[in-house]
């Protein structure tokens, strides 16, 4: 027989006014209605005559049948059933959270019996609303004040809060206060009862001291790992270090205030080549793999710090990396072991890694068995650590080429040779990255690797073969430049001297005689003549310059006309000017030269039509410096564009487009001149040309004209020039606007030193014929000599730059210490700039271009002799 204990009765609520007798008073209303009517009728009976009774009776009866009819269907309901659900009910009244519903008056309409406990009511008359028990302690006074407020707004809310007593009989919670939580809640008005607010309170002071306790028990845990005696980090899927350990922040001198999470990247940590290895750590898909690194970490004061790494790698299904997690060890310090076989294997194995060499080593098959992180780094993308691991190849980081040369090289190592031939070769996926392979051989074998046969180091030699190839390139254009400009120089003699002689013939001819058109077409085709000589001379960079300052828009748009002619109809030109173009300085004739050859050169490449584009737009320096062009020099330049839709040029061809004698044209249809001139022209106005083409897309020419700022000086030429223009007095008589020029010589006399004898003679000639007394030498010591015996009688020096002995700008130098007043003129066929940075500054003198004519001469010394 076994005992059963009575269930305990479920607690019910303690107050609860939310259903009220209503059907009781209507039955009391409704009896009295009938009494007072039974009453009227006794009273009134006589005055009532039998019609009117009859009617009243007869209403009531109908009232009273339809109430009856509707009391039957359910259309009306005596005693109304209860509208609250029972289980509901019970729910509530048995929540362990303390609930109550107040009125709008702060009136209590429900309290279960979890509310009497927590706030110590045991009968109705106890009860409390929640404003008229909190808001008397200080702790929770402002938690009901904005819970109340937002429940009147129509809103829901939840306060926690702390008290130091209990509101009711709760246990002592060790002097540690207690703590509730509210919750607020408007309800929708009912019928007869108007705004509802319900409130639900609980203590909660259990689950914050476990809070408190979990806290605790992960500051001790995070305490732990600060100070442990070994670093810690933590990095996510992008190498970002969302966690690092004190101990490893005070090692590399992070201040952890200022840490923030995902802002520090783990190759901001790792020195040299270390983060190489550290990617070559990979996970499976879905899986870990955990490796040891000896590698360096920087410090933030940029030293290194020698550590191991126990480096714990995850890799999602999928493959692709995910987050880590590492234990640093330091190896710095810790002089008891610092001779043993341990320490000296760290600092070995850091040397290893940090050195700017790639080494490897490999058995006799050439199996990689060891690398440095500068290895792993160089060669990204040929071999991994998991290739290594599978027993990979080195030959497979080499071109096929150069397999056969490595494998004779690994035989003499493998023979114990000590000297063995460096091998060149390219990376297998790049033939532009050049490398040198020295194969070392392995005398005596250890015992952790007794296979190995040879050390291979790598060195990168790509930046060395590119300054070789532009150093013979250089070598070449400076020789053949050099070349083209004695060439230059001597044919400008000839020129110079068939033009005296045919100016001296037509002088005395008519042009009626028979000779007069044929000396005039030798002339002519010496003057054909000239150009040619001046490319030469552009292409070496000795032509004869006058730089002015010009607006690359007006150069442009005054050359627009004679550039669309020479294009012709089926090719469109189109202008594109940059706003406020800064002035550069060019000789404008040159300049032009520029870019028609450029605009012809276009035009040969689209011979189905198309356009050519020219804009210009002015650069800054920062971007020079973003656009990193080999060899350009940081500055402000305007940028001058010539692109075509042609058919453009092939790299091996555009290695060559600059040299001289370099055409792509048939025989007979180009010099070869045009572009090497243009690259003289551009570089001896100081500036910078770089081509870009692609097959089939076009080519485009990129022009860098330094910016021109003028100087005091030039400021105060440019004032002079702008006074004289409106009419200000000038040095020189106006000559006469009619009339011809008077280039007589008068009772002057001139020295002529020229050491081309032809030259000479025609020049003496044509000066004596115009008045001059004219005394010649072939040298410049013979000058000198000629000036001693005329006791330096001379008005003006013509002087040659280039001659034996003793060259033009040496001469003037010594007539300046006996004769500093000496007028003097150059006469070469090289530019004015290629001599006279070697005269002192305060140096004046005149400048005549070779080749010239009799008039040419005969003006510049009239006009020396007039200054």
């Amino acid at each position: 027989m076994t005992d059963r204990t009575p269930a305990a009765s479920p607690p019910t609520a303690l107050v609860d006014r939310s259903a009220k007798p209503r059907s009781v008073s209507r039955l009391i209303f409704l009896a009295l209605v009938m009494i007072g009517a039974s009453i009227v009728f006794f009273l009134f009976k006589d005055r009532l005559n039998n019609d009117i009774m009859l009617g009243i009776l007869g209403v009531m009866a109908v009232v009273g049948i339809f109430f009856l009819v509707s009391t039957v269907i359910g259309f009306v309901a005596v005693m109304p059933k209860a509208t609250a659900d029972p289980l509901a009910r019970a729910f509530i009244d048995t929540h362990p959270e303390g609930t109550l519903v107040t009125d709008d008056k702060d009136r209590v309409v429900y309290a279960n019996h979890a509310y009497g406990v927590l706030t110590g009511s045991t009968s109705a008359s106890d009860v409390q609303s929640i404003e008229a028990i909190l808001s008397r302690h200080r702790e929770s006074a402002e938690a009901v004040y904005r819970l109340t407020n937002a429940m009147r707004n129509g809103q829901e809310g939840q306060e926690e809060f702390r008290m130091t007593q209990p509101l009711g009989a709760a246990r002592d919670n060790g002097g540690a206060g207690h703590w509730y939580r509210l919750r607020g809640r408007p309800i929708a008005p009912i019928e007869g009862e108007g705004q509802l607010m319900a409130w639900q309170l609980s203590d909660i002071s259990h689950e914050r001291t476990e809070q408190e306790l979990v806290f605790k028990e992960l500051q001790n845990a995070i305490n732990y790992l600060d100070h442990a005696p070994v670093g810690f980090f933590s990095a996510g899927r992008g190498g970002e270090i969302v966690y690092l350990n004190a101990t490893l922040a005070d090692w590399l001198g992070i201040d952890l205030t200022a840490f923030l999470p995902g802002k520090l990247m783990l190759r901001d940590l790792v020195a040299g080549a270390g983060m190489a290895l550290v990617e070559s750590v990979q996970a499976e898909p879905g899986l870990n793999r955990t490796a040891q690194l000896d590698l360096d970490l920087l410090k933030s004061n940029g030293q290194s710090l020698p550590v191991r790494l126990v480096h714990r790698v995850t890799a999602t299904r999928d493959g692709s990396p995910g987050e880590s997690r590492t234990i640093v060890i330091s190896r710095e310090g810790g002089s008891a072991g610092a001779h043993d076989a341990a320490s000296a294997e760290m600092r070995f194995t850091r040397f290893f890694n940090n050195t700017p060499m790639a080494i490897a080593s490999v058995d006799a098959r050439g199996k990689i068995l060891r690398t440095n992180g500068p290895f792993l780094q160089m060669f990204h993308g040929l071999v991994t650590r998991d290739d290594m691991e599978r027993g990979a190849l080195l030959e497979s980081i080499l071109r096929e080429d150069d397999r056969a040369a490595f494998q004779d090289a690994l035989s003499q190592a493998a023979d114990k040779q000590g000297t063995i031939t460096p091998i060149d070769s390219r990376r297998a996926d790049n033939d532009d990255r050049h490398f040198r392979f020295y194969v070392n051989a392995v005398i005596e074998h250890s015992e952790e690797t007794p296979e190995e046969t040879a050390i291979i180091y790598a060195v990168e030699t790509t930046e060395q073969k590119a300054l070789e190839a532009q150093m013979a390139q250089t070598q070449k254009m400076n020789a053949v430049g050099t070349l083209a400009g004695g060439i230059a120089h001597d044919f400008n003699n000839v020129l110079t001297a068939i033009l005296l002689s045919a100016d001296h013939l037509l002088m005395s001819l008519r042009p009626s005689d028979s000779s007069f058109a044929d000396l005039i077409e030798i002339k002519r085709n010496a003057n054909r003549a000239a150009v040619l000589v001046r490319q030469l001379l552009a292409f070496s960079r000795k032509q004869t310059m006058r730089p002015t300052v010009l607006s690359m828009t007006d150069v442009i748009g005054d050359l627009r006309m004679l550039v669309d002619r020479l294009t012709g109809s089926n090719v469109k030109l189109q202008l594109e000017f940059g706003r406020d173009l800064w002035p550069v300085k060019t000789d404008l004739g040159q300049f032009e030269q520029v870019l028609i050859n450029l605009a012809v050169n276009a035009r040969d490449a689209m011979p189905e039509g198309g356009a050519i584009t020219i804009r210009t737009r002015n650069v800054q320096a920062e971007e020079i410096a973003r656009l990193n062009h080999r060899g350009m020099e940081a500055g402000d330049y305007v940028l001058i564009e010539i692109a075509d839709e042609g058919t453009g040029i092939a790299p091996d061809v555009m290695e060559k487009i600059f040299e001289p004698f370099f055409t792509t044209k048939d025989v007979g249809k180009g010099t070869g001149l045009g572009l090497s001139m243009v690259y003289g022209i551009v570089k001896q106005s100081g500036g910078y040309i770089y081509p870009e083409s692609e097959l089939g897309q076009g080519t485009t020419f990129r022009i860098y004209l330094p910016r021109h700022v003028e100087d005091e000086a030039e400021k105060s030429a440019v004032a002079a020039d702008a006074a004289a223009a409106q009419g200000g007095a000038t040095d020189k008589p106006a000559k006469p606007a009619d009339g011809p020029e008077d280039l007589t010589g008068g009772s002057a006399v001139v020295l002529l030193v020229e050491d081309e004898e032809a030259v000479r003679r025609g020049g003496k000639r044509m000066l004596e014929a115009r008045g001059y007394e004219v005394h010649e030498a072939g040298t410049g010591v013979e000058a000198l000599e000629v000036l001693a015996e005329l006791e330096g009688r001379v008005d003006i020096v013509v002087s040659d730059v280039v001659m034996p002995e003793m060259d033009g700008p040496t001469l003037l130098a010594e007539l300046r210490k006996d004769y500093p007043d000496m007028k003097f003129i150059f006469v070469s066929g090289y530019a004015e700039d290629a001599f006279a940075k070697n005269l002192p500054a305060d140096a004046k003198f005149g400048f005549l271009p070779k080749p010239f004519s009799l008039k040419q001469l005969a003006t510049a010394v009239r006009e020396m002799l007039d200054a």
